[in-house]
């Protein structure tokens, strides 16, 4: 029996897949990712971001391989076999309750991903073939979610683990972009295991590696600037995210249904049963457009968090707001998107007299330049957009005032019938 196959990727040339790895990939859970993107409707903008799922988690498996026999190699740690095929698998199937076109159900109000693993992992073939190797759904479940405790639970889940270092590489050079340049090699050998601030073994970052954890920062908000975060991109994320919540609340889909699918198939049936409409203008980008575009650094630091956080509310608003503006319900789509971890960092720094620090907060500032600006970059590239179908004159002191009104007086003005943007 074949111990072992190769598989050819454009980013990382040659993934080898171990017998864990192989017993595994071919179950039509894991299969399922090769027809869910990476990037959702980024293709609408970049044409090349028809990456799949499947390919960032070989990616991440490929990775996480590298750490661990660089660990060894490094004498920093030896995980017995079972250990190592656990945090491999985990790396693999990190993304396996993913829903389809990335993030933007999570937006639209349904369960974290991370949360629907529990469903693939633990029926069906891909159960069968974890049971058979010893790896059950309750050995990686902690690890996907990041709840486990152990020195490498890090590579999983973590400040700097293998799910960032293979997205940002990858996403970039799908996109044809040049933001998201990494030094993974650096990265990968500066890797190393040193005491937490609980006094636990965890991994850790050599100081040679500073250089490259800066670019893998900078390469975070660059991607988000300008590509996760580009106009277009939340454009049609806006559209969609409400094409979908439509047909849920008219029982056209359900949750479940729509957990389980793929890109391809979702469209397929919105598409078949759509009075929004939306469905088709996705299909044929026909996107709202920009009324206004306020980048978030003319707004004041502190920002209430219920455009990001609150669907349900925000749906209400966006309706109300239409209707204010002579626009039709579901012609209008507020977008204001957070990411407030965007450029956080928490793991042990190994200097280079042996002395371990945490990199970690305001801490990370004495070691790095990044941090002491994060907080002004994180601002700077979000934007509040305003997106219409139709013509509409949106004025730019309301929005911003509506979005810096607490959760609780807007949700009053709604009930009381009185205008969002007159205060």
């Amino acid at each position: 029996m074949t111990r072992f196959e190769v598989v050819r990727d454009p980013l990382w040339n040659n993934i080898r897949l171990d017998p864990e790895a192989l017993a595994v990939v071919d179950t039509p859970a894991v299969q399922r990712l090769r027809y869910v993107r990476q990037l959702g409707h980024a293709f609408l903008v970049y044409p090349g971001a028809t990456h799949s799922r499947f390919e960032h988690a070989l990616g991440a498996y490929h990775l996480a391989r590298r750490v661990l026999d660089a660990l060894e190699d490094a004498g920093d740690v030896r995980p017995d076999p079972a250990e190592r095929a656990r945090l491999k698998l985990a790396a693999l199937l990190h993304d396996i309750g993913h829903y389809p076109f990335s993030h933007a159900l999570e937006e639209a109000g349904l369960p974290r991903h991370e949360a629907l693993a529990a469903r693939h992992l633990t029926s069906g073939a891909l159960a069968a073939r974890l049971t058979e190797l010893g790896t059950p759904a309750e050995r990686l479940l902690p690890l996907i979610r990041g709840e486990a405790r152990g020195p490498l639970v890090g590579l999983v889940a973590g400040s700097l683990d293998v799910d960032k270092l293979d997205y940002l590489s990858r996403d970039a050079w799908m996109c044809g972009v040049p933001y998201g340049v990494i030094d993974v090699d650096r990265l990968l050998s500066a890797l190393t295991v040193a005491a937490g601030p609980d006094g636990r073994p965890t991994l850790a970052l050599h100081e040679k590696g500073l250089a490259a954890l800066e670019s893998l920062l900078f390469a975070k908000y660059q991607m988000y600037r300008n590509v996760y975060w580009h106009h277009a991109v939340r454009s049609a994320t806006g559209m969609f995210k409400r094409l979908v919540r439509c047909a849920i609340a008219g029982g056209r889909l359900s949750p479940d249904g729509v957990a389980l699918a793929t890109d391809d198939g979702l469209i397929h049936d919105l598409m078949g049963n759509d009075p929004t409409g939306l469905a088709r203008a996705l299909r044929e980008r026909r996107l709202a457009k920009r009324a206004l575009d306020l980048p978030a650094t003319d707004l004041p630091p502190a920002t209430p968090a219920w455009p990001s956080d609150d669907p349900d509310l925000l749906e209400r608003v966006e309706n109300r707001l239409a209707q204010e503006l002579g626009l039709a319900s579901g012609e209008l789509f507020l977008d204001f998107p957070a990411k407030t971890d965007m450029l956080a960092l928490d793991l042990p720094l190994v200097k280079r007299d042996g002395a371990v620090t945490q990199l970690a907060g305001a801490d990370a500032g004495a070691h790095l330049g990044l941090p002491r600006v994060a907080a002004e970059l994180y601002r700077s590239a979000r934007r509040l957009r305003v997106f219409v179908i139709g013509p509409a004159a949106v004025p730019a002191k309301g929005i911003v005032d509506l979005v810096m009104t607490p959760r609780e007086e807007v949700v009053v003005r709604l009930e009381q019938g009185r205008s969002l943007m007159a205060g």
